[in-house]
């Protein structure tokens, strides 16, 4: 694909074809003249000043052509000249109905996209590493850059609002009950009573002498210290005992009725309007507190900082989550025909939806842009799109006028 060329180059090239077709004309009127001065108008003489003649008719008449579609030629306002800043606006409706008629319709544009496979194209593109990683870049940039942008302290009281109102709409009840149930179904209750059973063991047995301090301070003074030990080592040994017991039994009691208390309490959370209401209150309770507003209040400043933390560090979970979902599409996109005839068929509908609704708008906007241009303007613009190539009238109206002369010429000798 040729690429479009510069303003600058393009006024260079129109410049030059203009002296060279110029220069052509002038050498004309020059041959003519020395024929005139120098010749006798007869033989060799004849045919180079017949070729003279018309060369300078050819050049000028085709000047005179070329200049009237962009400017009165030397600035005389000859009628039927100027013809394109006269016209303008009728070019500029005449070229938004051809573009209409003959690009903006479903049949073109649509072969077009299915040609240019755009949704292939888009995976190959996303999934290379490479680009991968410059969206990641610029993703980060642009984070980085609206962080700057956004005032801290509305954001900051948008998302405390934000969050206060979402988890007041939120039904804790029904909630708690299916993580209930899926604690039970998962077995990690028992996984926790069995920890925190343990736990209580070490727990007592590293403060067995502080137990056994307590019960002789509530002992009666005529009661035996030895007794005392004695009963404090039987009650502290089954303690411990029953503990291990449960801890260690998978098919104990006291596990199958935590199980049950579990069941049952995730079933009133569901059933009983009570319960429900006695944990929406309590939750009510926690968020009205003001340490919990104050912790709302503060959690747009630890996301932001989380988020331009990971933004701004090239090896951050974020960057590289960014970049591997980013290759995940681009995989998808690349390797599933059925994703791709999805997407595609997509973008079919959307262009023709465009299509039917708003051509009449783009053909609009070109049409209107043309009319608000200035006569002379669009001159201007329109001779330095291809004034170039109509210098070549120009060139060959000089050639094949002198050309025609000869001949013309020669026929007159030959009669």
């Amino acid at each position: 694909m040729t690429l479009p060329m510069p303003a600058a180059d393009r006024m260079h090239a129109l410049r030059r074809m203009k002296s060279v077709a110029t220069g052509m004309l002038v050498a004309a009127a020059a041959v003519f003249v020395v024929c005139v001065i120098f010749g006798d108008g007869h033989g060799l003489w004849g045919y180079v000043q017949a070729a003279a003649e018309a060369s300078m008719v050819g050049g000028l008449a085709d000047w005179f052509a070329v200049t009237a579609l962009f400017r009165h030629p030397l600035g005389i306002p000859i009628p039927h000249t100027a013809i394109i800043p006269r016209k303008k606006d009728q070019i500029g409706a005449a070229l938004a109905s051809f573009v209409q008629q003959n690009f903006l319709t479903e049949s073109v544009v649509g072969e077009r996209l299915a040609a240019a496979q755009i949704t292939r194209r888009t995976g190959e593109w996303l999934a290379d590493p490479r680009h991968a990683a410059r969206i990641a870049d610029e993703a980060g940039s642009a984070l980085n850059g609206l962080a700057n942008v956004v005032r801290d302290d509305e954001l900051r009281d948008a998302v405390a609002q934000f969050a206060h109102r979402k988890l007041n709409e939120v039904q804790l009840a029904p909630l708690l009950s299916r993580v209930l149930d899926a604690i039970r179904e998962s077995g990690q209750h028992q996984a926790a009573l069995t920890a925190g059973l343990k736990g209580l063991m070490r727990f007592l047995d590293d403060n067995r002498a502080v137990f056994r301090d307590r019960l002789a301070d509530e002992s009666p003074d005529w009661i035996p210290e030895w007794v005392d030990d004695r009963l404090f080592a039987r009650l502290f040994t089954g303690l411990q005992s029953f503990l291990a017991d449960v801890s260690t039994q998978p098919d104990h009691e006291l596990r199958k009725n935590f199980d049950r208390y579990l069941r049952d309490y995730a079933i009133a959370l569901r059933t009983d309007p009570e319960k429900a209401a006695t944990i929406e209150k309590a939750k009510i309770d926690l968020l009205e507190r003001p340490d919990v507003r104050e912790w709302l209040s503060g959690l747009w400043a630890y996301l932001k900082k989380s988020i331009l933390s990971g933004a701004s560090d090239p090896n951050s979970d974020l960057r590289r989550t960014v970049q591997s979902l980013t290759m995940q599409v681009g995989t998808a996109l690349r390797d599933d025909p059925g994703l791709q005839s999805k997407i595609d068929g997509s973008l079919q509908r959307l262009v023709g939806h465009v299509l039917d609704n708003y051509s009449d708008d783009i053909a609009e906007l070109i049409s209107g842009t043309v009319a608000r241009w200035d006569a002379a303007e669009t001159g201007r613009r329109l001779e330095l799109q291809v004034g170039r190539d109509l210098q070549f009238i120009r060139i060959n109206g000089t050639v094949v006028g002198a050309l025609v002369g000869v001949i013309i010429y020669a026929v007159s000798q030959i009669l």
